[in-house]
């Protein structure tokens, strides 16, 4: 009895982590979470630094119009905001952004009726398959003709941009399912639309929102590009305007707002997928 007593007790200490791997295990504390996010902005400070530098000390007057130093850039920056010029593009950079992304949801029921039936695919994949390797930009000559200057052209470039990578990734996701789960859900009595909406789309979900991160980065890529040429507010327009009297100082301001909006914008999505999705594998890229 003795033996077998002794034996438990070292199943159990063996069992058991020491303290040095549990406090491992351990969260790390908010002291420990500031300090390493505060490690990754080491290099932006760097380069900030670094162009402060050689604009102010190496570069001549002249020259130094063309590379303004960040000091001036955030002095620029918020001269926009209190003149409310930067509020007010970005305002409608985001709303034609929203606009175009609510047009090409309807990639995600065109995919899913593309991979489960397969006359829908035959007669669409051709068309899609044309059409998607013609770039966004590409249509902007064309676009300018048809619709002219403004929110409905802006809005037609960054729909074709958003839609393919949606569309693409839905029916990636839906053509995954293990086919056991359908046979399963049929040999039950499921219906066949209760088979597409709960399990169809539900297992394509997270294939889907990968679709959407990157659609909504790529249209956001293409809007910017599109308000350069043909808008008359945006960002791509405000950073045009000021390289026409040469501020350099607001292209730059607007280059920035440019891409903390994408970083936002992608943030906005992972968090979604964490809090949607815990089951997805790709939640913590």
């Amino acid at each position: 009895m003795d033996m077998v007593q002794q034996a438990s007790r070292k199943t159990v200490r063996a069992a058991t982590p020491p303290k040095e791997a549990l406090a491992a295990r351990k969260p790390p504390g908010m002291v420990a979470q500031i300090a390493r996010r505060l490690r990754r902005l080491i290099l932006l400070v760097l380069l900030l630094g670094v162009w402060e530098y050689v604009s102010r000390v190496v570069l001549s007057d002249t020259t130094r119009t063309l590379l303004p130093p960040p000091s001036a850039v955030a002095k620029a920056a918020l001269e926009l905001i209190r003149s409310g010029e930067l509020w007010q593009n970005l305002h409608d950079s985001v709303r034609r952004e929203l606009m175009a992304f609510a047009w090409a949801t309807v990639a995600i029921p065109i995919g899913i009726a593309m991979s489960w039936w397969p006359w829908v695919e035959e007669q669409l994949d051709p068309v899609f398959e044309i059409l998607r390797p013609v770039p966004p930009l590409a249509w902007i000559p064309l676009s300018i003709l048809w619709f002219g200057i403004g929110d409905t052209q802006n809005v037609f470039i960054i729909f074709l941009a958003i839609f393919f990578p949606i569309l693409l990734n839905t029916i990636t996701g839906v053509k995954g399912i293990e086919p056991n789960l359908i046979r399963a859900a049929r040999c039950l009595g499921a219906p066949e639309w209760k088979i597409l909406w709960r399990i169809a789309l539900m297992a394509a979900l997270p294939q889907i929102m990968t679709g959407i991160r990157i659609g909504l980065g790529v249209g956001w890529m293409a809007l910017v590009a599109a308000e350069l040429v043909g808008a008359i507010s945006g960002l791509g327009f405000m950073i045009n305007d000021a390289r026409t009297v040469l501020r350099t100082d607001y292209v730059i301001v607007g280059m920035a707002t440019i891409g903390l909006v994408g970083f936002v914008m992608d943030r906005v999505i992972r968090v979604a997928m964490r809090r949607w999705l815990p089951w997805s594998r790709s939640v913590g890229r």
